[in-house]
């Protein structure tokens, strides 16, 4: 007769996690796009700031490869800088959202798929 009352004791406690990891994971995506990263190529020649999303907000370029005939060589360096900057945005992502679910009880699995 009582067996339910444990069943939506533990549904509350569900809730109430889910709740809280909805409110954390809001609080962590503000967080997120406010953080900078910086990815560079060319031994700094370019460089580029993104968000942790990789949204660029900033490329710089050293006035020294500018010509005409270092056009492509340009282009490729813009190119691998951005990569650098979104590839760290993402592990700076993942690092930002596992200390959120670090002290969550749930399974990796559910962990694993948040981000």
């Amino acid at each position: 007769m009582f067996k339910g009352l444990g069943q939506l004791g533990d549904m509350a406690k569900m809730m109430k996690q889910a709740q809280e990891m909805q409110s954390k994971m809001a609080e962590a995506q503000k967080t997120i796009e406010q953080l900078e990263i910086f990815g560079e190529s060319g031994g700094g020649l370019v460089k580029v700031t993104t968000n942790a999303k990789g949204i660029v907000k900033k490329l710089d370029i050293d006035e020294t490869i500018l010509s005409a005939s270092e056009k492509e060589v340009v282009e490729d360096l813009i190119v691998a800088a951005i990569k650098d900057a979104q590839e760290k945005a993402i592990e700076k992502t993942k690092s930002e959202m596992s200390k959120i679910t670090a002290d969550m009880d749930l399974p990796d699995a559910i962990k694993d798929k948040l981000f």
